[in-house]
C-alpha cells in the first residue's frame, strides 16, 4: 500500500510503498476512501523541513538547549549522530481520515466490516486506528464532509472550553480551516461571532457562514471593531485559531474582552501575555488540546479504556460524533471550504498548492483509488527492499539478522552498529509497518514486514533481534528460539519470574532438540573499553572490592509505560538490570545477596521505582551499592562508577573519563566520545552466532542478574534482605535489621 511521509530534513513529499500495518486489539483496520490535508498543521512541518540548520535551530530553541546538555554529557560526535539521526527520520502525514472498516480487532465493539469511519489516520491507502479514534459516518454525510471531522473536533473542543451561551458575541481570530468551522459552531450555539483575518476570501466566506468580519489588511484596528461589536461591553469570549509567530492575537484577545471575558488558544500564537490586561478584567486563558479529553491519554486512546460519560460527557471520540450530527442535521457546512481535490498520485501538486506555490487555498481533499482487483496488493504485509541481501547465504556472508521492532533505540543504536560489523540484514518488522520500512532502506534490509510471524518462519534469518517494548521480551524471545533462531534481546530478558522460567524452558528445548542457540540479553556495558580496562586492572587484585555505581538516571512521568509494572517493568527492572549486570562482570564472582531501599512518599507502594539503593553482596566477599536516581540534574554525569580496591580507585565518568588512583603508571583513560560498547557487544554476538567465539555473556549469568535485579525490586518493596545459594536459587528472606 501507499503512504504520504514527509522528510525532516529537506521537506520532501514522497509517496512510499509501505506493508499494510498490523491489526492490533482495540483497533480498526480501514481501507481510505479520502483524506483531508491539514494545512496549517502540515505547512508548518513543511517549513521546517525546509529550512537549514539554522532556521531549524530558530524554530525549536528547547530542542537546542537539549543538544547543548547532550553534547556537555555524551560528547560532540555522538550528539551530531544522535541530531542527523533524528532529522534523517521521515514523518508520516496527515490525521484527517475517511474509510471503510476492512476489520475489527480483539476487544472492538460498535464497529462491522464495511462501516464507513472518520478517524485520525494518515494520509495511507490503509490505516489502523484505535477505536477511541474513530467515530461511524450517518448515511446523510458524505465522504468529503466526515473528513474535515477530526478538524472540526478541535474547534468544537476550543468552543467547549470557551463555555458560550444563546445571545452571546464572540470573537475568532483566524479564519482557516478550523476558524471558518469554529463561526459555525458558535452560531450554531446562538452566539454573534465576529471573524478576524487579513485574506479577503476567508472573510468572505465566514460571512457567508454569519459572522461580521474585520479585514486586518485593511489597516482595521480589531479591539476598536470588536468593542463596537459588543455594544462597548466588551465581547464574551475570543477563540483563537490563527496560526503565527505574532503576539498580537494574545494581547488584543484580552483588551477586547468585557470584565471576566474567556480567552481560549485553540492555535499556535505567540505567548507574551501582558499580565494587565488579563488581571485587570479577570479575563480567563485557557489552552484547548487537539480533540478533546483522551487525547495523549494511552489509557484511553491505545488501550480501549473509555471515560464514564457520567463524569466525562465529551471525549474526542464523542466530540468526532456531535460533529458528525451536527453536519448530518445541516449545522457545519464544509462544502464551501473545500479549494482543490486531487488523487493520491498527485500528492506532490497537493503540498505545492498549500505551500504556496499555486494560488489561494483552503480545503485540499486526497482522493484514493477504489480499485477492487488490487485489494490484495494493498494488504501484502511484506515488501521487498533489497534483493542482494537475500542471496547473502549462498554467498558465504555473515549470518541473517532479523529485527523485531524499529523503535528509536534499535534505530539510533543496533541497526547502525549491525550494519557497521557486516551483519547481513535479512529482515526487519514492526507492526505499524511503516518504520520497519524506513529503517529497511536506511539500513538496507533484504525485506521490511508488519507481521512479526513472518520473521520466525523466514528461512534467511538466523537470529533475531528482539528491540520491542518489555513487555513482550520473554515471549517473543521464546518464539524465537522455538523457531530454531539465535536471540539478541534488549533488556530486560523478563519482567518476572513465570517470563524467566519460560524462557529458560524454550531455551532447555532448543538446546535438546537442535545445535544449542546462542541467547544474549543487551548488556552492553560490560563490552565498554574503559570497563574493560577496569576488569584488567582488578583481575589480579584477589580482594573484596568496592564498587559504588551512580546512576542520574532523569525523571520520566508515572504514567509512562516504562514506569509501569505490567508494560515495562518500572525503571530497575527495565534499566537498573544493566548496572546489575556491570558490577557482576567487574566482580567476577556470583551474587549471594541483595537488599534495596527506595525513598518517596509512595515507596512501599512502588508506584515509581526509580529512586533506589541496592546493595549487592558477592560470594568473595565484594560488595556493590548501586544509586539509581531519577531526581538529579542534567548537567551531571548520568552513569559514575567508582571502586575501591587494596589502597587503590577507579573513577569512571559517563563512560568517557577513566581516572585511577595508586595504579601506578596508569592514571587514566579517556575518550573523545562515549562508547557504552554497542559496537563490541554487537560483534561478539555476531561472532557467536557464527561460531567464530563462545557465548558473550554465560546463560547462568544472565539468569542471575534477571533474577536479582526481580529480587532488588521485591527487597524494596518488603525491607527484607534476599540471599542466595550457588546457584542462584533464593536460599531465603530475612527483615532486614531496623
Amino acid at each position: 500500500m501507499r503512504q504520504v511521509i514527509q522528510s525532516l530534513k529537506t521537506g520532501s513529499i514522497e509517496l512510499a510503498d509501505v506493508p499494510c500495518p498490523a491489526l492490533q486489539r482495540g483497533s480498526l483496520l480501514i481501507r481510505s476512501n479520502t483524506s483531508l490535508i491539514s494545512a496549517g498543521t502540515e505547512r508548518m512541518l513543511l517549513e521546517f523541513g525546509k529550512a537549514g540548520w539554522l532556521g531549524k535551530m530558530r524554530q525549536q530553541p528547547d530542542k537546542v538547549r537539549q543538544v547543548l546538555d547532550k553534547i556537555n554529557t555524551d560528547g560532540l560526535l555522538p550528539t551530531l549522530h544522535a541530531v542527523n539521526s533524528k532529522l534523517d527520520e521521515p514523518l508520516p502525514l496527515g490525521y484527517c481520515n475517511v474509510g471503510t472498516v476492512l476489520a475489527v480487532g480483539e476487544g472492538v465493539e460498535g464497529y462491522a466490516v464495511g462501516d464507513r469511519v472518520a478517524s485520525n489516520g494518515r494520509h495511507a491507502e490503509v490505516v489502523a486506528v484505535p477505536q477511541h479514534l474513530c467515530a461511524k459516518i450517518p448515511d446523510s454525510v458524505d465522504d468529503e464532509a466526515a473528513a474535515f471531522v477530526v478538524l472540526a473536533s478541535i474547534g468544537l473542543q476550543g468552543v467547549r472550553l470557551a463555555e458560550p451561551t444563546l445571545g452571546e458575541s464572540f470573537v475568532v481570530m483566524g479564519l482557516g480551516l478550523i476558524g471558518q468551522i469554529t463561526v459555525q459552531i458558535l452560531r450554531a450555539h446562538g452566539c454573534r461571532v465576529l471573524g478576524i483575518d487579513f485574506d479577503a476570501n476567508r472573510l468572505d466566506l465566514a460571512r457567508r457562514f454569519g459572522a461580521e468580519t474585520v479585514d486586518l489588511s485593511s489597516g482595521a484596528d480589531p479591539v476598536a471593531v470588536a468593542m463596537e461589536f459588543s455594544r462597548g461591553r466588551g465581547v464574551d469570549g475570543v477563540l483563537i485559531t490563527a496560526s503565527t509567530k505574532s503576539n498580537d492575537p494574545i494581547r488584543q484577545a484580552p483588551q477586547m474582552c468585557r470584565k471576566r471575558g474567556r480567552v481560549v488558544l485553540v492555535g499556535v500564537v505567540g505567548l507574551d501575555l501582558a499580565r494587565a490586561d488579563f488581571y485587570e478584567k479577570e479575563v480567563s486563558f485557557r489552552v484547548s488540546c487537539s480533540y478533546g479529553p483522551g487525547r495523549y491519554d494511552e489509557s484511553y486512546e491505545e488501550n480501549g479504556n473509555d471515560y464514564p460519560i457520567g463524569f466525562v460527557r465529551w471525549t474526542e471520540q464523542r466530540n468526532f460524533e456531535a460533529v458528525l450530527d451536527l453536519m448530518a442535521d445541516g449545522r457545519i457546512d464544509v462544502q464551501r471550504l473545500i479549494t482543490h481535490r486531487y488523487p493520491i498520485d498527485r500528492v506532490g501538486d497537493a503540498y505545492l498548492t498549500i505551500d504556496g506555490e499555486s494560488g489561494n487555498s483552503l480545503g485540499i481533499l486526497l482522493q484514493f483509488p477504489q480499485d477492487e482487483s488490487k485489494s490484495k496488493q494493498l494488504l501484502r504485509r511484506t515488501v521487498h527492499i533489497d534483493q542482494t541481501n537475500e542471496r547473502g547465504r549462498d554467498t558465504g556472508q555473515s549470518p541473517g539478522i532479523a529485527f523485531v521492532g524499529a523503535g528509536a533505540f534499535a534505530r539510533h543504536t543496533l541497526m547502525p552498529t549491525f550494519r557497521q560489523v557486516g551483519a547481513r540484514l535479512a529482515q526487519v518488522a514492526s507492526r505499524g509497518g511503516l518504520t520497519a520500512l524506513l529503517n529497511g532502506r536506511k539500513f538496507k534490509f533484504a525485506t521490511a514486514s508488519s507481521d512479526i510471524q513472518s520473521v520466525f518462519d523466514n528461512p534467511e534469518v538466523d537470529a533475531v533481534v528482539i528491540a520491542t517494548r518489555h513487555d513482550s521480551h520473554a515471549d517473543l524471545t521464546c518464539q524465537a528460539l522455538r523457531s530454531n533462531k539465535h536471540v539478541f534481546v534488549e533488556k530486560p530478558l523478563a519482567l518476572n519470574e513465570e517470563q524467566l522460567t519460560d524462557v529458560v524452558s524454550a531455551y532447555e528445548t532448543a538446546c535438546r532438540s537442535n545445535n544449542r542457540p546462542v541467547l544474549f540479553v543487551g548488556f552492553n556495558r560490560r563490552f565498554a573499553p574503559q570497563v574493560k580496562k577496569i576488569h584488567s586492572l582488578l583481575a589480579p587484585l584477589k580482594v573484596p572490592k568496592a564498587f559504588v555505581m551512580t546512576v542520574n538516571a532523569g525523571a520520566i512521568p508515572a504514567d509512562h509505560w516504562a514506569q509501569k509494572q505490567d508494560s515495562g517493568g518500572g525503571r530497575i527492572i527495565g534499566e537498573g538490570c544493566h548496572f546489575v549486570d556491570l558490577l557482576r562482570y567487574l566482580s567476577g564472582h556470583p551474587i549471594d545477596s541483595v537488599r534495596a531501599n527506595m525513598f518517596g512518599p509512595q515507596s512501599r507502594e512502588l508506584v515509581c521505582d526509580d529512586k533506589m539503593t541496592i546493595t549487592l553482596g558477592f560470594s568473595d566477599g565484594s560488595m556493590g551499592t548501586i544509586h539509581y536516581l531519577a531526581n538529579g540534574n542534567k548537567s551531571f554525569p548520568k552513569e559514575r562508577l567508582e571502586v575501591f580496591c587494596d589502597g587503590r580507585i577507579l573513577q569512571l565518568d559517563n563512560f568517557r573519563r577513566l581516572r585511577a588512583y595508586g595504579f601506578g603508571r596508569f592514571r587514566k583513560m579517556n575518550l573523545w566520545s562515549q562508547d557504552k560498547g554497542h559496537l563490541a557487544e554487537v560483534k561478539a554476538f555476531v561472532d557467536a552466532v557464527s561460531g567464530k567465539a563462545p557465548d558473550p555473556i554465560p546463560l547462568e549469568e544472565l539468569i542471575e542478574v534477571t533474577r536479582v535485579t526481580m529480587d532488588a525490586v521485591r527487597a524494596a518493596k518488603t525491607g527484607e534482605t534476599v540471599l542466595y545459594n550457588e546457584g542462584n536459587q533464593s536460599l531465603q528472606s530475612r527483615r532486614a535489621a531496623a
